[in-house]
């Protein structure tokens, strides 16, 4: 038996603080009693959860059981989403080239009115049309035709002023852009086959290196959006490092998301078919795919293409397939272009820097060669510097 030292130790060691305690949580009681708070109450701010304890066996952590909702707050110092770029009315865009092609100095238009206006034609004058002709890569068949369309009207209507001559020179060439094709893109999005859920247009962009195919989706996507469309991007171009950055830059700027690899050199099919996937999941109207600049005379890559192409069609059918053509290129272009319409089935062509050369007459050269319509110009730099392809308008530009 403890003596009453011993006791005494005790009280001293356990006792006093256990007392120190119990007043304290009686003060603290006293205190709340006085203002009219609970016990209960918590700061605000916390969710308050209540669990139950475990059975045997059980060693679900997850189950808690909230009991107290949390007001949402604002966060003064959260940066605020960025401001989404509008697009421009599409419409009326073709009418800039007219004074763009002016300050590049093409002298298509002014050289053939020129000649034709002169008082007796002479053969060295049709030998000087023709050349202006051929020189603006509008191609040897379709200027042998023009020429031999001109000389018929000057020489039976005897035409020598300027304005008249102009008239006939405009009927002319508008007659070999030809008008009769149809350069609508077909974006308008399809039911599925049971009825339940919207099938995007898909949109597959094709060309080789250095034709700015990128930019032109993303371009191609500020043009849907301002149409109304909604738009899933896809960089299937995996080969470039910068090319996916690109494209997520470019729809971020219009609220499109971009569908891309984590990593570089990731399979570009596989990127395609993501993209038409989510495509369909969240109800888009649109898919752009992007692919990787190819050159025709690399058969492995452009067997890759075949395969993105075959890819896509497991998901949704392609809707378009538009060819990306440099204008400055002019008939080389036009190699480039066969391949491409054997490989991947163009139905477009897109032809960019059309404002910065003075071979506009390659619209008719590539029309001819692969049967397929001119559906959308490249006009500049900026944002909404791509148009859709207007025959008259674009021949009232060559003609200044």
């Amino acid at each position: 038996m403890p003596g009453v030292n011993e006791t005494l130790e005790l009280i001293l060691t356990f006792g006093l603080p256990a007392l120190a305690v119990v007043g304290t949580s009686a003060g603290v009681l006293l205190r709340r009693r006085s203002r009219g708070e609970r016990p209960a109450d918590r700061p605000t701010g916390h969710a308050v959860t209540a669990t139950r304890p475990p059975a045997s066996g059980d060693v679900d952590t997850d189950d808690a059981v909230p009991t107290a909702a949390v007001e949402p707050t604002v966060d003064e110092h959260r940066p605020r989403a960025p401001q989404l770029d509008v697009p421009e009315p599409v419409l009326g865009r073709l009418s800039r080239l007219r004074s763009r092609l002016a300050r590049s100095g093409s002298p298509f238009g002014t050289r053939l009115l020129s000649v034709l206006s002169r008082d007796h034609l002479t053969e060295d004058d049709w030998d000087e049309i023709e050349e202006t002709l051929l020189l603006a890569d509008v191609g040897a068949g379709p200027t042998g035709e023009l020429v031999d369309a001109l000389r018929t009207r000057v020489r039976v209507e005897g035409v020598r002023d300027p304005l008249e001559v102009r008239l006939i020179l405009r009927e002319q060439l508008i007659e070999l852009v030809d008008p009769t094709l149809d350069r609508s893109l077909n974006t308008v999005p399809t039911l599925s086959e049971d009825g339940d859920h919207q099938v995007p247009a898909v949109v597959l962009v094709v060309g080789v290196n250095g034709t700015g195919k990128t930019t032109t989706v993303g371009k191609l996507a500020r043009v849907l959006v301002a149409e109304g469309s909604s738009v899933v991007l896809g960089a299937a171009d995996t080969f470039r490092a910068a090319a996916a950055d690109q494209l997520t830059t470019w729809g971020a700027r219009v609220g499109v998301p971009t569908v891309r690899s984590d990593r570089d050199g990731a399979d570009p099919a596989a990127v395609a078919f993501d993209a038409v996937r989510q495509g369909r999941e969240t109800g888009a109207d649109v898919v752009l795919v992007d692919t990787a600049g190819r050159l025709q005379n690399k058969a492995g890559l452009m067997d890759e293409l075949g395969k993105i192409r075959r890819v896509i069609t497991k998901e949704a059918p392609l809707s378009e397939v538009l060819l990306v053509l440099d204008a400055t290129t002019g008939q080389n272009g036009l190699n480039q272009a066969r391949v491409f319409a054997e490989v991947a089935g163009v139905t477009g062509i897109v032809l960019t820097k059309l404002d910065g050369t003075a071979k506009g007459g390659i619209v008719v050269a590539v029309q001819r060669e692969l049967g397929v319509p001119v559906k959308l110009v490249g006009l500049g730099e900026g944002p909404d510097d791509l148009a859709p392809f207007v025959p008259d308008d674009f021949v009232d530009a060559l003609l200044g």
